[in-house]
């Protein structure tokens, strides 16, 4: 096919589903416990210069606690999808931890207001982009988990995202249509947070699931923190219900609460009080400076982070929060 048109921004990852294919061919399968610390799992998998996509959707079930120790490590030049990206983003904003970004939905944390920081430092023209759609982000981890380098589309064309975006338009050989084409992404290492896990990496969640099991079998290393951990016999019992399957998986990292203060369906609400707080320091550096000290670097651990900001107490109220909300929705 003909290029007919083709966006100026850069392609972060390589498309070549045949070097994808490769490989994977030689990533184990086999059935072993795959249990770690988050510590552990950010220091063996996450290397300078990776390439990460991060699970979730908004503030809901992201995982917090990779997010916060990849600063603790001061991991540096990542690339990053910013995917229906909000606390996440803000969080590695504030450690300056990228330098590439494919842009969809950035800085904005829906209806909490903008982030200062993130937005700051995309001001500040460090970080290079390539723009998309929140659409056609999931469309290209669609493409890389079908093992093909890229999909077609319908949409962007005609726009100044297409234009900013690296992908091309052609004919279609079939109709004579003009389509997009979109390149696959395949990513370093995924990020994701779960409900419940068994120590091999089977997966369960619930709610909204955005392009997490594309992400998942698309990505050459998966990080999974999960809310709990689950007998192999459990997840053998319903097996309709794993939606990730353990040989995608990489690390599991049992952290409950492990997307506070983002929130987790059928579980707890969202910290807003503590996201208010987030927005509000960001716009003086030397309070944000010690914010960040305080509720991450001299943290040991997500759990130390969340007994800074309530603890225990404040969990539970979050838990009552989010089914009282649900009964309400009922």
């Amino acid at each position: 096919m003909d290029v007919i048109q083709k966006g100026v921004g850069r392609i972060f990852t390589d498309p070549d589903a045949n070097n994808a294919r490769e490989f994977f061919r030689h990533k184990s399968r086999a059935l072993v416990s795959k249990l770690t610390t988050v510590k552990e799992a950010v220091s063996e998998l996450i290397k300078d210069g990776d390439y990460i996509s991060i699970g979730g959707f908004g503030a809901n079930r992201i995982a917090t606690s990779v997010l916060h120790e990849i600063l603790r490590q001061k991991k540096k030049n990542l690339g990053l999808s910013g995917h229906t990206a909000t606390h996440d983003f803000q969080v590695l904003a504030a450690g300056k931890v990228f330098n590439r970004l494919d842009i969809a939905y950035i800085i904005g944390l829906e209806a909490r207001g903008l982030s200062p920081n993130a937005r700051a430092l995309m001001q500040s023209g460090e970080v290079e982009i390539s723009e998309w759609t929140n659409y056609t982000l999931s469309v290209r981890y669609k493409a890389a988990a079908a093992g093909v380098s890229f999909h077609p589309i319908r949409n962007m064309m005609g726009t100044d995202t297409f234009k900013f975006s690296g992908a091309v338009t052609v004919k279609c050989p079939f109709t004579g249509q003009i389509y997009a084409l979109v390149p696959a992404l395949f990513s370093d290492v995924a990020i994701l947070h779960v409900h419940e896990a068994d120590i091999y990496g089977n997966c369960r969640m619930r709610g909204i699931i955005m392009s997490d099991l594309d992400i998942a079998r698309s990505s050459k290393k998966v990080i999974v923190t999960c809310e709990r951990l689950i007998t192999n016999d459990e997840i053998r019992s319903a097996p309709t219900q794993t939606l990730i399957p353990y040989y995608c998986v990489d690390a599991v990292c049992e952290v409950p609460y492990g997307s506070y203060p983002g929130n987790m369906y059928q579980e707890y609400f969202s910290d807003e009080e503590h996201l208010r707080e987030w927005l509000k320091v960001e716009k003086d550096p030397e309070a944000f400076k010690k914010f960040l000290d305080k509720n991450i670097y001299s943290c040991e651990d997500h759990f130390d982070y969340i007994d800074r900001n309530g603890g225990i107490r404040k969990m539970q109220m979050l838990r009552q929060k989010e089914w009282m909300f649900r009964g309400a929705r009922q």
